[in-house]
């Protein structure tokens, strides 16, 4: 390949096509293809290129730290996790276009954060957006955001993510003002986007750290109304104990 053409492969954001030039023309020549079945060919090699790169930068956008997948999430050790409507959801994934939220509830080490973010990444590699954030994270950004005028910019941030996992909700305890946005920002998603939510409390223990009874019983209740409650309160951690010694 000359250098003018590379150039304009370039141009052209034909990188793969850039790459492999020699080889398509090989492969080509070896199988005996037609015009058109080469075109389609390297049509098709750009287009599935092109589709894992803008996976990648979702996945690299959402900021997830550890991307578990679900083949690896150990079931055989966690016998009273429902595992049959679990993977249902997961299998489906019709959660997304019905904007139904999955709250998953239990103790420290239990894998709530393991599976919602398997739900992530899979919705992630099916074309959706998505964003992995902390509870203490995201409220201290909108708390932030009041300081500066900014909340309606970081809002629309959260509101237009196609899922969102937000994770931990109950290890910090809010100020009203970090309640009522992260009310609204909830309110916003309601039956338009589905959001993923782990706690370690459950649902009659949020007012502990929310501060706010009406506005808890509220967001509750948005969240709840149509939404897959993961009861795991009965799960074992899967986290490896010290010994005495240590």
């Amino acid at each position: 390949m000359n250098e003018s053409l590379q150039e304009k492969l370039r141009y052209l954001r034909l990188n793969r096509l850039a790459a492999h030039w020699e080889e398509d023309l090989k492969e080509a020549a070896r199988q005996r293809l037609s015009h058109a079945a080469l075109l389609t060919h390297v049509i098709e090699e750009e287009y599935r290129v092109k589709c894992d790169n803008a996976r990648q930068q979702r996945l690299k956008r959402a900021r997830i730290p550890e991307p578990w997948t679900m083949e690896t999430f150990p079931f055989a050790r966690q016998p009273k996790l429902n595992r049959k409507a679990v993977m249902a959801l997961y299998d489906t994934m019709d959660f997304i276009p019905k904007a139904q939220n999955i709250i998953w509830l239990g103790g420290t080490g239990v894998g709530k954060t393991g599976l919602a973010t398997s739900f992530l990444v899979r919705a992630i590699q099916q074309g959706c957006s998505g964003h992995y954030v902390l509870f203490a994270e995201l409220v201290t950004q909108l708390y932030h955001s009041v300081a500066d005028h900014s909340q309606e910019r970081l809002l629309k941030k959260y509101v237009n993510c196609d899922v969102l996992h937000v994770d931990e909700l109950g290890y910090i305890e809010t100020e009203p003002v970090q309640v009522g946005l992260f009310f609204t920002l909830m309110q916003r998603r309601h039956k338009k986007k589905p959001t993923l939510i782990t706690s370690n409390l459950g649902f009659r223990e949020w007012g502990s750290f929310l501060k706010n009874d009406h506005l808890t019983a509220a967001l509750i209740d948005r969240l709840t109304e149509s939404s897959h409650v993961i009861n795991m309160r009965d799960c074992v951690t899967l986290r490896p104990k010290l010994s005495a010694e240590s």
